[in-house]
């Protein structure tokens, strides 16, 4: 019994999710992620008015295994009459990059317009490391990744988190992140944007395979000495 419960217990630790449900306003500029307060971007916006929103309560660690599922609505124009509200998944005619990017460190991207959007950091201030190269999502089949690996500081493109089959999309942290920080696509100027997307975040840490082998190990051992330890007849 003792065994089955110590094989069960590193079972836990391998695939223990965490969750946080998180607000991303369609003021959410994700180039403006990590720097301090006062720091400016193109189109009116400034830190913290315009930043983006640090995911809290999902620790964030190199090689993690991150879900999300989205909804909502938000537009880039305020009146909506040019663009009106579109969900998580954007407006997948209208594909756009961030004007001016790179900025602050934080590479560009390719991705529909208002779509969900999702950047990794480390520790370090952003603009004190070069951009990465930007990722391309402006065809269904980039936008339908089963899985993702993007670097520190490269934006990726989240949507609703599903493929358009409706399987979950897996995002692997970068060797490094700490944050992670959710924003929308607007080409510049998100002042004055209007919506919200709620989402939902989950992560599985990346196994610690020597320590569960450590008490798989121990567990067996122990069953093999109750079995030496069993009177013969």
């Amino acid at each position: 019994m003792k065994t089955i419960v110590l094989i069960a217990s590193a079972t836990t630790l391998l695939l223990q999710t965490t969750f946080a449900q998180i607000q991303v306003p369609a003021t959410s500029n994700p180039w403006l992620a990590g720097m301090p307060s006062g720091t400016t971007a193109p189109g009116g916006d400034s830190a913290p008015a315009e930043s983006p929103v640090l995911i809290t309560g999902v620790p964030v660690t190199g090689g993690a295994d991150f879900y999300f599922s989205a909804s909502g609505a938000v537009s880039v124009d305020p009146d909506q009459g040019l663009y009106p509200l579109h969900g998580p998944d954007g407006e997948a005619s209208d594909i756009n990059s961030y004007s001016p990017a790179p900025i602050n460190g934080i590479a560009n991207v390719n991705v529909p317009l208002e779509g969900l959007i999702g950047v990794f950091l480390s520790a370090t201030q952003p603009n004190l490391n070069p951009a990465p190269p930007s990722l391309d999502f402006s065809s269904p089949a980039s936008q339908n990744y089963l899985s993702l690996s993007p670097e520190l500081q490269q934006p990726f493109f989240i949507g609703d988190g599903l493929t358009s089959s409706g399987i979950q999309q897996q995002v692997i942290a970068p060797a490094g992140a700490t944050r992670l920080y959710l924003g929308i696509m607007d080409p510049e100027g998100y002042f004055n944007n209007v919506g919200s997307f709620t989402v939902n975040v989950s992560a599985v840490p990346e196994p610690n395979m020597a320590f569960a082998a450590a008490i798989v190990m121990s567990a067996l051992g122990i069953c093999g000495i109750r079995r030496k330890s069993l009177p013969t007849v």
